[in-house]
């Protein structure tokens, strides 16, 4: 029998939300059968229902001292509910703000006052839970808070996934720095199962496999959640819009005419995005081919099946002793990994690390 693996989360949004309500919507899936919504039932010696969360941190008061289970239908998270999640007896916690609540956010976020209360020892708390796995979910643009939990994790040897578009693991310092301590780590800024980011990369390496040159390119994605209001505002999308960039561009292998990224926040869209993608090409005779693609989901859910999968690659990861960047299941999982790789070679990476033909 497979160990648990103790997750811990930073930021209990609607991401966090999904992935909870996931690891009980399939702890009963069938390890032989395909299963709608997952990409590995078992990954490794690991079933999707090993995954148990110890310890939750927060910076909405509305949030911090419910049980995991209240505290992510609580507040302002509008992932619709689709699971029963249990009591956890896991009490929510006030983590540090620093710059995870922009000033534009304080209305939505509702942050604790910390003049009245104190904010835990994040590494501390990860020790007295011997929390395997600390997930960042906290909201785009938070770089000093990121870098806070990241050292949370260095000091208590905790493997880290930063889902997030803040660069730890594909930051050749940080990198550096888990290595060293012996920690594993992945990320940066998860991809969504089937999201703006991969079906975009996937027209791009369409026209490449065809002999057609692409030449200009555009996505705009659209969303009600928080997510989307935090980032109406520019600076706090500063490394998202290079993160999606660079999960595009990198295949091109040149300079092309680009924008993406988030474009507006809509607020009657709830937890459901809107992606428009443009892309142009120069096909034989230098006649241009144009596609034009909308893709609409909702938003949280997508991602959560690649976070279950990315929670036990780091697992795996303890078990066999690997220190730093996880350069397989980043290339599969993230915007922004250390290496990019077209997706169909980071899925065979995946199945190598799996079975241990790959170091990492």
């Amino acid at each position: 029998m497979a160990d648990k693996i103790r997750v811990a989360i930073a930021g209990l949004g609607n991401c966090a939300s999904a992935l909870i309500q996931g690891v009980y919507y399939y702890k009963d899936a069938k390890d032989d059968e395909f299963v709608p919504g997952l990409m590995h039932v078992r990954f490794g010696d690991y079933h999707v229902r090993d995954i148990e969360f110890v310890a939750a941190f927060e910076a909405d008061s509305r949030k911090i001292g419910l049980d995991l289970s209240e505290a992510i239908f609580a507040g302002n998270n509008a992932v619709p509910k689709f699971a029963e999640v249990p009591r956890l007896g896991v009490k929510v916690l006030p983590g540090p703000i620093l710059d995870g609540v922009a000033p534009h956010m304080t209305e939505a976020f509702s942050p604790y006052d910390p003049n009245e209360i104190e904010p835990v020892n994040v590494a501390d708390v990860l020790r007295e839970t011997e929390a395997d796995v600390l997930i960042n979910f906290l909201p785009v643009g938070s770089y000093n808070a990121t870098r806070a939990y990241a050292r949370a994790a260095l000091d208590s040897k905790t493997a880290f996934l930063n889902a997030i578009p803040e660069f730890i693991a594909s930051d050749p310092e940080w990198a550096k720095k888990f290595e060293d301590a012996g920690v594993p780590i992945a990320g940066d800024d998860v991809k969504s199962q089937l999201g703006a980011t991969i079906l975009h990369r996937t027209l791009v390496q369409l026209m490449l496999d065809r002999g057609i040159r692409p030449k200009k390119t555009y996505q705009l994605n659209i969303g009600g959640n928080t997510d989307f209001l935090n980032m109406t505002v520019e600076e706090r999308l500063k490394f998202k819009r290079i993160s999606k960039t660079e999960a595009v561009t990198s295949l091109v292998g040149e300079e092309i005419p680009t924008r993406i990224g988030p474009s507006d926040y809509v607020p009657f869209l709830g937890d459901r995005k809107i992606a428009y993608i443009y892309l142009e090409g120069e096909k034989f005779g230098g006649f241009p081919v144009i596609i034009e693609a909308k893709l609409q989901v909702t938003d949280s859910p997508n991602s959560a099946g690649v976070v279950i999968d990315v929670v036990r690659a780091l697992k795996i990861a303890l078990d066999r002793g690997i220190a730093g960047p996880l350069i397989s299941v980043s290339a599969y999982a993230f915007k922004h990994p250390p290496k990019q790789v077209p997706d169909y070679i980071a899925k065979q990476w995946v199945e190598e690390f799996i079975a241990g033909k790959r170091e990492r």
